[in-house]
């Protein structure tokens, strides 16, 4: 796992989402994810989204289709309303650039982030890298997110690389009826791995679609791992959240 890129705590009441999967066939999602946002402002202050905005991204040329660009302008209408924006690249999302960051006012974010709040330093991230054992999954991974596939990837038609994406979504979707639930998840030694090499004893991610809180003891120190609810408003059981923090109360707010 990279390093931990240190990022200053921008403000006092912090909101944190991720796995919104945000796609034309799921207009209910979309239009619960405008509404937070239009509501967000008088809540936090800065917004963190963990990685899977969207349930796929072809690169930044391809921001007109579907409900991209709506997402786009609800994100810059929110910055605009003073709500600080950041956001990490999921499995799905990878491709997102400076261009897109540029239209919608959001601040793109490494993979590993340090947030150094005003009582304790807190890991954030997607939450893929934690999955150490579907083999198949970080090999793939360790491919798409290379520098060189990606500016190859980019170089290709846009409609030859939607169609590429197609095929992989549901070669994935295949895969998810074969493997273990349990690969899927994080490996608790890499969590542990990850906290210890950031000093910290706090992490937030998503990734996994299991909400929850975990807290336990390791030679005598306290760790917490809040995971992130994925969002689905479009079939039962709808479900989605958001992990508001304001100075040291952490709560869920169920959407």
């Amino acid at each position: 796992m990279s390093t931990p890129f240190p990022l200053p705590c921008p403000a006092s009441r912090l909101a944190f989402i991720s796995d919104l999967h945000l796609d034309s066939a799921l207009p209910h999602t979309l239009a619960r994810f405008t509404e937070f946002l239009r509501t967000l402002p008088a809540r936090a202050d800065a917004l963190f989204i963990l990685g899977d905005l969207f349930e796929y991204w072809a690169g930044d040329d391809d921001a007109g289709r579907g409900i991209n660009r709506a997402v786009i302008a609800a994100l810059k209408q929110t910055r605009d309303a003073g709500v600080q924006i950041y956001l990490q690249h999921g499995n799905r999302d990878f491709l997102l650039g400076q261009n897109f960051a540029q239209e919608s006012g959001v601040t793109l974010l490494p993979e590993t982030v340090l947030l150094h709040s005003a009582h304790e330093p807190v890991l954030l991230l997607h939450g893929d890298t934690l999955c150490t054992d579907d083999i198949a999954y970080q090999t793939f991974r360790t491919q798409v997110r290379d520098p060189h596939w990606q500016q190859n990837f980019l170089a290709q038609p846009l409609t030859q690389r939607l169609a590429h994406i197609d095929m992989l979504r549901q070669r994935s979707q295949q895969e998810k009826q074969t493997k273990a639930m349990a690969i899927m998840d994080v490996n608790p030694k890499a969590v542990l791995r990850a906290l210890q090499e950031a000093g910290c004893r706090k992490m937030i991610h998503g990734h996994t679609h299991r909400p929850a809180t975990h807290r336990w003891e390791q030679d005598g120190q306290h760790y917490e791992r809040w995971v992130l609810s994925d969002w689905e408003f479009d079939h039962a059981p709808t479900r989605g959240n958001a992990l508001m923090v304001a100075d040291a109360t952490w709560h869920w707010e169920v959407l």
